[in-house]
């Protein structure tokens, strides 16, 4: 697992798909070669399943393209931990099952090189060891996230009525 940490506010959508290729891709597969493009070249070919991400103010501003999320999710991140997120972003990772965590200390103490911990469940973050906590997130949204998002969430709900 690798924690990715961009120090930065205002990392729009753009930056983490670029526009220009909205109307080119819609799978998740031809999402993926192009994430984090014009923020970190090296990302789409690095990133692995368990990864994180870090970075600061209202991540994901800009454009309600869904192509960021459907991208990060496949790709395997873990979760996003920001010192806060785009509200609209934050609606579209719920729906596609991406955890995203509001923590603004755990961001400030964290860089390369330190042991980094996550408990969602228990709202807990260790990093080198010392304790960041942030309210435990709903459990309808964990059951969500659990579920691989919202979709196969309502069809398994909708399944068990019958």
């Amino acid at each position: 697992m690798k924690v990715w940490k961009y120090d930065q506010n205002g990392i729009n959508t753009d930056q983490l798909f670029p526009g220009k290729y909205t109307y080119k891709c819609s799978t998740a597969e031809e999402i993926r070669p192009y994430l984090l493009e014009d923020l970190d070249a090296t990302f789409s070919g690095e990133a692995k399943k368990g990864d994180i991400i870090m970075a600061g103010r209202n991540f994901g501003c800009g454009s309600s393209r869904e192509q960021p999320v459907v991208g990060l999710k496949d790709i395997g991140v873990a979760a996003i931990i920001a010192k806060s997120f785009a509200r609209i972003f934050y609606r579209a990772a719920i729906n596609q099952g991406l955890l995203l965590i509001q923590s603004p200390e755990a961001v400030e103490a964290y860089s390369d090189g330190k042991n980094f911990e996550l408990n969602a469940d228990k709202g807990e973050i260790r990093i080198d060891g010392e304790l960041f906590t942030f309210p435990p997130l709903p459990d309808k949204i964990l059951e969500i996230s659990d579920a691989g998002g919202l979709l196969p969430y309502t069809r398994a709900k909708l399944k068990n009525r019958k």
